[in-house]
């Protein structure tokens, strides 16, 4: 039996893809499916093959062949086309775009003429990267999608139980706030944020918790089809796409900054809006999205954890598969994620090396 303790994105996915090949899998989760206290709620997250890094290119197109069965499986649309670009000098769109030309993604690199003539209501001072492949998933249908198929595939699922306690050995015994215990072969940790707070027996590489801030703003022109945007120059990190039903009634977009969370822990976090991103976001908004009303129509926080390298947690130690493949842009990758994850917790493959525990020595 394989317990997955977390039903965020990469948990639910998880559990989908253990339950759909056959194996016995109870999934745990410590809030209601769906809850809001993570990373794994919303309606808006951004699908790209645009990598600076080849590796993660060629792990985007694997993500992209998963969320096609993740789809046909569920039989719910997920990933939504709207093709995505890259602008700002700190994004070096020529460069991205000789790394996608390699691997065969795609790819238009435009001038700021062109640009602003395809897209008007965005404001744009150099080279522009577009991708049609980019999108945008729907994390809260993501989650739900997993989770639902995972019981009509035979899981069971515990809401509202959280973990105390792990027992390791050749298996694992777990115990659970309302008293009761669990031995699992294997368990798969995708706790998200609460990752660090767990006591493993397992030595974790430097995990750095921060609530991150977003916004929504109402476009001018309702009809107007946005794509996703990543930008990036000397002062800031931000992104921005269409928001989905985050945003309220009307079309809406949602940006943020990618770069200034605050510090927190998952047990710690206020959950409060910081006004400086809020300021800085509008400011952004202001300067270079100007088919957008500045001011935002509604906001929310999330959490990131993130690594030094900005690469993911995904490794088997003993009886114990460690999933965290966070920081900041794993979203895209949870079907993949699932996958690999369920290829550990059995034995079918071997941890990537980027992505093991003790890479950083």
């Amino acid at each position: 039996m394989i317990a997955v303790v977390g039903a965020g994105l990469m948990g639910a996915a998880t559990a989908w893809q253990l339950a759909r090949r056959g194996h016995e899998v109870t999934l745990i989760e410590a809030y209601d499916i769906g809850h809001r206290h993570g990373s794994s709620h919303g309606s808006s997250r951004i699908f790209r093959r645009a990598y600076a890094d080849p590796f993660y290119v060629r792990l985007t197109g694997q993500a992209d062949e998963q969320w096609r069965e993740l789809e046909d499986d569920s039989s719910t649309p997920l990933l939504r086309r709207t093709g995505g670009l890259d602008c700002g000098a700190g994004r070096d769109p020529k460069g991205l775009a000789g790394v996608l030309g390699r691997a065969g993604v795609p790819y238009e690199l435009l001038g700021v003429r062109a640009a602003s003539e395809r897209w008007p209501y965005i404001r744009f001072d150099g080279p522009v990267l577009y991708h049609p492949d980019a999108g945008v998933i729907d994390a809260d249908e993501t989650v739900g999608a997993c989770v639902r198929r995972a019981v009509e595939h035979g899981a069971d699922a515990w809401t509202g139980v959280r973990v105390t306690g792990f027992d390791v050995g050749e298996k694992v015994l777990l115990r659970t706030d309302d008293g009761r215990e669990l031995t699992a072969d294997t368990v798969v940790v995708a706790a998200g944020a609460w990752l660090p707070e767990l006591e493993l027996p397992v030595r974790l590489p430097e995990l750095k918790v921060t609530q991150q801030q977003v916004f929504h703003f109402r476009q001018r022109e309702p009809s107007l089809r946005w794509p996703t945007l990543v930008f990036k120059d000397e002062t800031m990190q931000t992104y921005g796409l269409p928001s989905g039903s985050d945003g309220g009634p009307l079309p809406a977009v949602k940006v943020a900054e990618h770069d200034r969370g605050t510090p927190t822990t998952a047990g710690t976090r206020t959950g409060v809006v910081d006004p400086s991103s809020r300021t800085r976001v509008s400011g952004f908004v202001r300067d270079r999205l100007p088919g957008l009303d500045p001011d935002p129509v509604a906001e929310a926080t999330c959490l990131y954890t993130t690594t030094d390298d900005d690469d993911f947690v995904l490794d088997r130690h003993g009886p114990l598969v460690i999933v965290s493949p966070c920081s900041g842009h794993g979203a895209k990758f949870t079907p993949l994620i699932g996958a690999m994850a369920a290829d550990l917790a059995t034995g079918r493959a071997e941890p990537h090396p980027r992505f093991r525990l003790n890479r950083a020595g």
